[in-house]
């Protein structure tokens, strides 16, 4: 299966200055575990619930003061959107990410997380181990 199929297709998205505070009020509200950043009409960089633990709470630093610019992974991780599910799985192992941009023709129209993909490949394979 396509991953233009399983991916969300309009990524939510803050600006650089975007405090981490703010981002993550955002993500809670939206029930997801990363945003985009966009600037000037780009996607520059992605921040994830992990980037804000690590790169912020566990440093005692102010998240109401930390943008996301300083704490960004950028350039994103991208994969076109004609790759399959397997590759997406096998990238994002190889890259050691749990979200993936979707691309097409260079342009980013989504994304997948690792959450979409074992939704996808529960609901597409047989049970291998029964519980009791």
């Amino acid at each position: 299966m396509s991953l233009s199929r399983i991916m969300h297709r309009h990524p939510v998205s803050v600006t650089p200055t975007t405090s981490v505070r703010a981002a993550a009020k955002k993500m809670k509200d939206e029930r997801i575990g990363s945003v985009l950043v966009k600037k000037n009409g780009k996607f520059v960089g992605i921040v994830t619930d992990t980037d804000m633990v690590r790169k912020v709470v566990a440093l005692g630093k102010d998240t109401a003061k930390v943008t996301v610019e300083t704490i960004m992974t950028s350039p994103v991780a991208t994969i076109e959107d004609t790759r399959n599910v397997h590759d997406a799985h096998d990238m994002m192992g190889d890259l050691g990410v749990r979200h993936l941009c979707i691309s097409k023709a260079g342009e980013i129209v989504g994304i997948i997380s690792v959450r979409d993909l074992l939704l996808y490949f529960q609901q597409t394979s047989e049970p291998k181990i029964s519980q009791d």
